[in-house]
């Protein structure tokens, strides 16, 4: 019996195949983020440096009743397998554990940070697919002609230049020369950010009506976003090109143009949408790779975000905070891989998922 779900046209599948592919990617996820937090339990415990110095200072520490009341107080006196065991128990109950640097609960200050990388990163994957994708097919469509040459060397030096460099580039050239780019931070010293409803700031203010608000958060927003990006579309333009140019030769796509169709929709219908299903893992992966390269931008920029949440955390050995991003870091990462296998079928109905 045909289920409520399989179209005539068999774009859809039948309802339980999709279910079993689904519960299969759900456990699969499930083990490998059990499997990341205790990767980053070991590595954590590996990381060279004493936590109690970072935390309390020489002079505390040189006090062995100061420290082992840290050590108790933040469980380090246990054997590591427990401390593992209480990490585990402590998630499961929503409790990721108590930053030692702000002394506030975790998930709270991850709330906290989460909400401005994830707008720096949506913006960065936004400008990266929408320059990547189309200047991949531009080269593509170009090959071997001059706009093909200009756009790989252009991209092949966007995945070569250090981050870090690039940022600290933009910000002298962008706001210390030309004074085009406001500088630091989300807004502007002194304007109150719109109300919280998304976190995201150019998100709230057009909810809010705050047209101001949304002017100044668009303002600090691009700069980071466009350096953070660059990276992403270096690759995705490659990636594009190299899918195109697989497709572009096949007989449909000759057949679509000896019909006499436009070559708008032979570029569009033919050749980029079969194109896409490798150009979805590279920027489902780039997402991912964002919000974990997030840390360099977002020190050079001051951007109070989850880098530099993690970045203050490694300063001062900060475990439950490290250990908090790497688990938030992980799921992002599943999610969107999962997302991906998803828009497969979309993209290509031949791909089954049962």
């Amino acid at each position: 019996m045909t289920s409520f779900l399989t179209p005539v046209a068999g774009r859809w599948y039948a309802l339980p195949g999709l279910l079993r592919f689904t519960l299969r990617r759900l456990a699969a996820g499930i083990l490998l983020v059990l499997g990341i937090t205790l990767v980053s339990f070991v590595l954590t415990q590996l990381v060279p440096g004493d936590p109690v110095t970072a935390n309390l200072g020489e002079r505390a520490a040189a006090d062995p009743a100061v420290v082992e009341a840290w050590r108790r107080q933040h469980g380090l006196d246990l054997p590591l397998p427990q401390q593992y065991l209480n990490y585990l128990g402590n998630l499961l109950g929503g409790d990721l554990g108590t930053s030692q640097q702000s002394h506030r609960p975790v998930t709270q200050d991850l709330a906290q940070f989460m909400s401005a990388t994830f707008e720096l990163a949506l913006a960065a994957i936004a400008v990266a697919l929408v320059l990547g994708v189309g200047l991949g097919v531009l080269a593509a469509m170009r090959r071997d002609r001059l706009a093909d040459q200009i756009i790989r060397v252009v991209s092949l030096a966007g995945v070569s230049v250090p981050t870090f460099w690039l940022s600290l580039v933009a910000m002298y050239v962008f706001y210390a020369r030309l004074g085009i780019s406001p500088g630091s931070g989300r807004l502007n010293p002194g304007t109150t950010p719109p109300p919280d409803v998304t976190g995201l700031y150019t998100v709230d203010a057009v909810l809010s009506g705050q047209w101001t608000v949304l002017g100044e958060a668009a303002a600090h927003l691009w700069l980071p976003a466009l350096v953070l990006a660059i990276f992403t579309i270096g690759s995705l333009t490659r990636f594009t090109r190299a899918s195109v140019l697989e497709v572009v030769g096949n007989d449909y796509v000759r057949a679509g143009r000896a019909k006499g169709l436009s070559p708008s929709y032979v570029t569009f219908g033919y050749i980029l949408r079969p194109a896409l299903v490798s150009v979805i893992t590279v920027a489902g992966l780039a997402f991912g790779n964002l919000l974990g390269g997030a840390v360099l931008v977002e020190t050079v920029f001051s951007w109070p975000g989850l880098g530099a949440y993690a970045y203050r955390g490694a300063l001062t050995l900060d475990l439950p905070a490290i250990m908090g991003v790497s688990l938030v870091v992980a799921v992002v990462y599943v999610v969107v891989n999962f997302v991906v296998d998803l828009l497969y079928a979309v993209v290509d109905p031949r791909i089954r998922l049962g």
